[in-house]
């Protein structure tokens, strides 16, 4: 059984640093928080007090727990403090006997970004300081994502979560990215254990189903779960043996029971081990394709999980729903690179009282804002020292932005709404014009979920190209014929509205999607695509503006991932006859495309955010 650390925590905290923490508390009845403060997103949202100096409270409810006061102090007091911290060992501050458990998920090496890693910290601390006990964990996707990342193949994310302390994590889908053994070698990296259930190799589990955690007396049980779509939402060979035989597993099956199975299983023998309650950390998500693993199957066809921590789905979501048993979970879901910090409170006499989140919608970082200085923002720093090198050097100018978001709507928490899996935008246009433009092909396709953010307006640096492509696919080219290309789209379509990481940036055609239209694609229990039947939703498919010939033969270029790996359940492309089986790296030809093909500028032909009008969809 791991025990949960024992944390010193700092005496000194300035007046600044106190200013962002005050900024989580709801504000009082017949107020309002400024625009710029942090906003908290749950359905019965409290925080701890974070203020400098508080009036005595009331006798203590479910909604009001007690909190330890912190003295105000003056500024030079705190510069004086601040200046001695580094010198001296900080003294224990008396626990009060609560807990806050605070999660993150789907960072995607998003270190400075929202919250910021730093901002995360000095939240943790900050909550120490009042004499809450607190326990940090992580839902997946924390590895993967940014330059970071990819030059570090997660290293350098595992260190800073390090620096944290978390105490635990699980893997979500993208861990995966650089191969599995390169995951588990980063497992033996961490100071902290990851979890899962349901990941198996050769039908016995790679680690622990879940850990208990002892704080301020209670025994707090954590399962962990991925989804089972990591079979092909990451890269299917990386799951398999030398013979291209499936050695890895995630209890991937037709109706879901197997994965029920194995999260009942560690509730169960969790809750035998004496645990008072038992949080479900998952990489499960809400989307239409993951079904039937989505955290609401789970949640529906078990019982024992007080609270459900969710991520995947990159949505701020906070839902009580019903369990097998008929009772409430609550499921909450905290967005991702850090735009908000999830919490859970647990006090002895009142049980859980609160999850929620505090959301932190602005451009500005928070660490940025508030000049945060720890000991998170200093290996932040040093990360992105040792990497700057190689990613600052300017390769192209952009004249417009290129977008993987809606540039008009946003969540409820204010932050931007992800489009490039469901409809067609100018970045998804850009990156396929690179590959048509790179290969000679007739037709070329990029799977949304390959392209991972923005390029911003302005210059384009090494690492603004990387951050785009992260993963260091070889585009390839095939011959394929009309009919797969069809059938292709139409796995790719198969969610909208709804997203799906197989959703096709397309150039060199155009095609209609027709959502009125039921889903007629068949999804084998690995996740692939098994076959199409019935009326199809992809409709006027044009290539080079004539009618596509089911029969006829086109040149294809794409990722090796799509066209030869089965990435997200592609198989409409097994066995077609491979041409060139390396144009290039994909990031190296995002390079290539603007500096040779536009001149070294992305212009006007790309400035609308919502494309060049290649992909229709139909509603009515």
């Amino acid at each position: 059984m791991m025990k949960i650390r024992k944390i010193m925590v700092l005496l000194s905290a300035s007046l600044l640093i106190l200013s962002l923490l005050s900024a989580c508390e709801k504000a009082a009845p017949g107020t309002s928080a400024p625009e710029t403060e942090v906003t908290e997103a749950t359905s019965e949202s409290k925080a701890p007090d974070t203020s400098a100096e508080k009036e005595p409270e009331p006798e203590t409810t479910a909604e009001s727990p007690s909190e330890t006061e912190i003295e105000k102090e003056t500024e030079s007091e705190a510069e004086t403090s601040a200046e001695s911290a580094g010198e001296t060992e900080p003294a224990p501050v008396e626990k009060n006997g609560d807990v806050y458990i605070l999660f993150t998920s789907d960072i995607h090496c998003g270190v400075d970004q929202g919250f910021g890693l730093a901002g995360l910290k000095q939240v943790r601390d900050s909550l120490e300081q009042q004499g809450y006990t607190t326990i940090l964990v992580d839902n997946g996707d924390a590895i993967q994502g940014e330059v970071m990342g990819t030059l570090s193949q997660g290293e350098a994310m595992i260190r800073l979560m390090n620096t944290l302390h978390y105490d635990v994590a699980i893997p979500g889908n993208h861990e995966f990215d650089y191969g599995t053994e390169r995951f588990l070698e980063l497992t033996e990296m961490a100071d902290f254990p990851y979890i899962s259930c349901n990941l198996m190799k050769e039908d016995e589990p790679v680690f622990e189903p879940y850990v208990i955690l002892e704080a301020a007396g209670m025994k707090i049980a954590f399962v962990g779960m991925t989804t089972p779509k990591s079979i092909t939402s990451s890269t299917p060979v990386f799951f398999q043996n030398e013979q291209g035989e499936l050695i890895y597993s995630f209890l991937q099956d037709e109706d879901g029971s197997a994965l029920y199975a194995a999260v009942q299983d560690a509730v169960d023998a969790a809750r035998a081990e004496g645990a008072d309650y038992v949080y479900a950390m998952g990489h499960m998500g809400l989307e239409q394709d993951c079904a039937p693993w989505t955290y609401a199957d789970v949640i529906e066809h078990t019982r024992g999980i007080d609270v459900f921590l969710d991520g995947h789905s990159h949505d701020t979501e906070q839902v009580v729903m019903k369990n097998l048993d008929g009772e409430n979970v609550v499921r909450s879901a905290c967005g991702t690179k850090l735009s908000c910090i999830g919490y859970s409170y647990i006090s002895p006499d009142t049980g859980i009282s609160d999850t929620g989140i505090w959301s932190w919608p602005n451009k500005t970082a928070a660490f940025d804002l508030f000049g945060i200085d720890n000991e998170a923002s200093a290996a932040v720093a040093a990360a992105f020292a040792e990497m700057n090198e190689v990613t600052s050097r300017i390769v192209a100018k952009s004249n417009v932005e290129l977008t993987v978001n809606d540039p008009e709507e946003t969540d409820e928490t204010g932050n931007p709404i992800r489009m490039i899996r469901r409809a067609e935008t100018n970045l998804g246009d850009f990156c396929a014009d690179a590959f048509l433009a790179a290969s000679g092909a007739d037709i070329a396709i990029m799977n949304g979920g390959g392209i991972r953010t923005d390029i911003k307006k302005g210059d384009i640096t090494y690492g603004d190209i990387i951050n785009v492509f992260p993963f260091g696919n070889e585009a390839c080219v095939i011959k394929a014929t009309g009919q797969q290309i069809l059938d292709a789209l139409e796995w790719g379509a198969r969610s909208v509205p709804s997203e799906s990481g197989s959703f096709l940036q397309v150039a060199g055609m155009s095609y209609e999607i027709d959502v009125t239209v039921p889903n007629p694609c068949i999804t084998s229990e690995t996740g692939m695509c098994a076959g199409i039947e019935g009326e199809r939703r992809v409709k006027n498919v044009l290539v080079g503006g004539e009618p596509i010939d089911p029969e006829g033969e086109y040149t294809l270029a794409g990722t090796n991932y799509t066209l030869r790996q089965n990435g997200d359940g592609q198989t409409a492309f097994d066995g077609a006859e491979l041409l060139i089986e390396c144009v290039a790296i994909d990031n190296q030809l995002l390079i290539d495309f603007i500096t040779e093909t536009l001149g070294g500028e992305i212009g006007g032909d790309y400035a609308d955010p919502y494309g060049q009008g290649r992909i229709t969809i139909m509603e009515e």
